[in-house]
């Protein structure tokens, strides 16, 4: 019978994708046959000819899990399947024996099975298929993952410990992600205080990292729906900078800071030329990941030779103004992918250094 946990959250973009990462390389290293599953899929996918959810997809590329894809992910919700669920088209005791079976299936290759819920605990609910239902039916003992802080993460995790308590599922753990390291023994001596009345241990997970969210120039580019042209070996570079070209050329260049993507409208030859060159020098290159050009007007046909020439990375987007495509950047939440090198293996890293696998394996 193999050992499962169960990975809740309390809602969304609280590390829980993140968490499974740390734990799953942790757990390979503990045990002979490591299985991963998302029994609730909202985000499909389509691996090696299947359709899946990400989450499983990711999970299969970076820990070569592909031979138990058909069972890691279930059941895929695509935009129409709520409705048919709700219209009797669907029964959700058929996505119940799904999960079933899957879940039998991969209990007997492994010895170790980490189960990804989806967003908060009640996801899915309408499905009459929540991630609490789900943990009951699997009788799989939850690890509540939530972000740093006190009063609104304490708020959270009592809400979804009333929905896990209702279809009688044990929580035996919160693990408290994205944690500030100066104030990281302080928030989790707060929160262990503060849930003193409930039986379940706080455990530190990862601290926070900007990098970790950052946008790589693939993610950038599958976002804006635009493609890259000139250097594409560094389409997995992480930017940790957006940065608006609207100064003088000289002021733009003075404020580049360290892995920026820069947006200069079309119009902009001197900088987009100085750009450029600039791309081409070892001391700029660190700094310049790419370019998003904007712009009605075409580039000139002088500056787009020196920018091919360059072999910058840029994207023409002419269908945003600046400040839509700042926006866009700006607000959205990168999300892991297997190509992401870097990103995994400082996961990885954090995962050894921040998580005691030792400790959640014996709550477990």
């Amino acid at each position: 019978m193999a050992k499962t946990i169960f990975i809740a959250a309390t809602g969304q973009n609280c590390g829980k994708t993140t968490t499974s990462i740390g734990l799953m390389h942790q757990a390979q290293k503990k045990y002979g046959r490591v299985g991963f599953m998302k029994p609730l899929g909202p985000k499909p996918a389509t691996f090696q000819r299947c359709t899946v959810d990400k989450d499983a997809a990711l999970m299969a590329q970076v820990f070569g899990l592909e031979k138990d894809l058909r069972w890691m992910s279930p059941v895929v919700v695509h935009p129409d399947t709520t409705r048919k669920v709700v219209d009797g088209e669907i029964s959700p005791l058929d996505l119940h024996e799904r999960i079933l079976r899957a879940y039998a299936e991969l209990e007997k290759r492994c010895d170790f099975i980490i189960i990804e819920g989806s967003g908060h605990p009640g996801v899915g609910s309408v499905m009459k298929t929540s991630n609490a239902r789900i943990a009951r039916m699997l009788n799989a003992p939850v690890l509540m993952v939530t972000g740093g802080g006190l009063g609104n993460v304490v708020d959270k995790i009592c809400m979804g410990l009333a929905l896990f308590e209702k279809e009688g599922v044990e929580v035996r753990a919160v693990l408290a992600n994205k944690l500030i390291p100066e104030k990281r023994d302080r928030t989790l001596d707060y929160l262990t205080r503060a849930l003193a009345d409930e039986q379940m241990k706080v455990i530190g997970g990862v601290d926070y990292h900007p990098v970790l969210a950052n946008p790589t120039l693939r993610r950038i580019s599958k976002l804006l729906e635009l493609p890259i042209q000139g250097n594409r070996r560094d389409i997995s570079r992480i930017i940790h900078h957006v940065q608006i070209g609207a100064a003088s050329t000289q002021r733009v260049t003075e404020m580049i800071h360290e892995s920026t993507l820069l947006i200069v409208t079309s119009s902009r030859d001197e900088l987009l030329v100085t750009l450029a060159n600039l791309y081409r020098i070892p001391a700029y290159r660190s700094r310049i990941v790419g370019l998003v050009i904007p712009g009605v007007a075409p580039v000139s046909t002088i500056t787009q030779m020196i920018l091919d020439r360059s072999r910058i990375p840029y994207m023409r987007a002419e269908k945003h103004t600046t400040a839509e495509l700042y926006r866009i950047i700006t607000e959205d939440v990168s999300k892991i992918t297997a190509e992401d090198t870097e990103k995994l293996g400082l996961i990885r890293s954090l995962a050894e250094s921040h998580i005691d696998f030792d400790l959640l394996d014996g709550l477990f």
